[in-house]
């Protein structure tokens, strides 16, 4: 008897897990728009912006800044617990089969940082992924609250460090822009030809991931991954209709700390260290309140069905993030249109919720005529192999 990888019915996919990723695409899209147009790695916010694109970054880094990408870390997780227990409830190996997928995405990912953008989350998402795996044994109790001290304890240490530098001596936490970086990546990407804009790239994704950079990424993506697989192993999403009470308590709280520490760097101070705890803890916990808020409005059969679309764009979220880069790149780059720098932060803003509205259109059209996003497509393909049906197969006695 063959034993085979069925598609995943429509009718048995978890919505609320697809609607959260197609949200997620929004923010990410929003936050990408502002980077394609600026030296964001380089330059001080705060002096960058003037006028009415100082007032615009405000509700840009209160409401989207540091808040969606690690929804993507939470659901990488939650997807890879279900994956597991649909391969292992066929008879099929699961490491063998999630490493090919996570090399997939290793490869992916390296194309996308280094020949169209370098902001680039996939190389991560496959290196961490490969932690998580050796992880997923443990209990969903386990991986929930080991994941909460992993991300808390190391972050919260270091942010009392800064914090104590800021006391001892203020200049050692002010934020200053790296002028000489700051001109090298404008005229790369204002004037430069594809081969010095990727040189560019490789650079800018060194300068992301090296170092210290390291550091927070580790104890960012990981630890977020695996709450999303004990949150999954204790299956939040699927019995979200029975604890609307707790959803309710967890939005409630996530939302209130999440945008007082999102705050502090615009009412009290913009140095070193209210950033961090910006982008480190209030955006992660604010993205908490971002997913409960979509959980509670999936256990209304109203908001199921206007959400609907918004579940469809999720089902293709790699295929859609990576042409949100192509766009991306080709509106502001010199190989593009040319409009790096030359744009106001509002116009990236509106650019990136326009790029969105179309993905989503056309992912409703798409999904009318085939089962996978065209990426989704290959992605299955080499993780699983292929038989005559394009359908992963194994033969198992019975």
């Amino acid at each position: 008897m063959k034993l085979r990888m069925e598609p995943i019915l429509k009718e048995n996919r978890i919505s609320t897990l697809d609607v959260v990723r197609g949200i997620s695409l929004l923010g990410i899209v929003i936050v990408n728009m502002i980077s394609f147009n600026a030296p964001v790695l380089y330059y001080n916010p705060y002096e960058w912006w003037k006028d009415s694109d100082a007032e615009v970054y405000k509700w840009v880094e209160l409401i989207f800044q540091s808040s969606f990408y690690p929804i993507f870390a939470l659901m990488f997780g939650y997807g890879s617990v279900i994956l597991r227990e649909r391969i292992r409830n066929r008879g099929l190996s699961f490491t063998n089969i999630y490493v090919r997928r996570l090399l997939f995405l290793l490869v992916i990912g390296f194309i996308h940082a280094f020949f169209i953008w370098s902001g680039d989350i996939l190389v991560n998402y496959a290196i961490y992924g490969m932690l998580l795996m050796v992880l997923l044994e443990l209990s969903g109790e386990v991986l929930l609250i080991s994941g909460i001290m992993l991300f808390l304890i190391p972050n919260l240490c270091f942010i009392l460090y800064i914090l104590v530098n800021a006391i001892i001596d203020p200049n050692t936490t002010l934020m200053y822009a790296d002028i000489a970086n700051v001109n090298k990546a404008f005229n790369a990407y204002s004037t430069g030809s594809y081969l010095e804009i990727t040189t560019q790239r490789i650079t800018d994704w060194i300068a992301v991931n090296g170092s210290m950079n390291l550091f927070f990424s580790v104890f960012s993506i990981l630890p977020l991954m695996m709450v999303g697989a004990g949150a999954s192993k204790m299956k939040w999403l699927q019995n979200a209709n029975i604890h609307k009470k707790k959803w309710l308590v967890l939005f409630i709280a996530t939302f209130v700390i999440g945008i007082f520490l999102k705050s502090l760097s615009l009412l009290i101070d913009s140095n070193l260290a209210f950033k961090l705890v910006q982008q480190t803890i209030g955006g992660t916990i604010f993205s908490f309140a971002i997913v409960s808020l979509i959980v509670l409005l999936m256990t209304n059969r109203i908001f199921e069905k206007l959400l609907k679309p918004i579940a469809t764009a999720g089902r293709m979220s790699l295929t859609i993030y990576l042409v949100q880069s192509i766009v991306g790149s080709l509106i502001f780059y010199h190989y593009g249109l040319g409009l790096y720098g030359g744009l106001t932060l509002l116009s990236c803003v509106l650019i990136g919720v326009f790029i969105y509205i179309i993905q989503v259109v056309l992912a409703e059209i798409w999904f009318m005529k085939f089962q996978y996003g065209p990426l989704e497509k290959v992605w299955r393909i080499v993780t699983y192999g292929k038989n005559k049906r394009g359908i992963p197969a194994k033969k198992q006695n019975t």
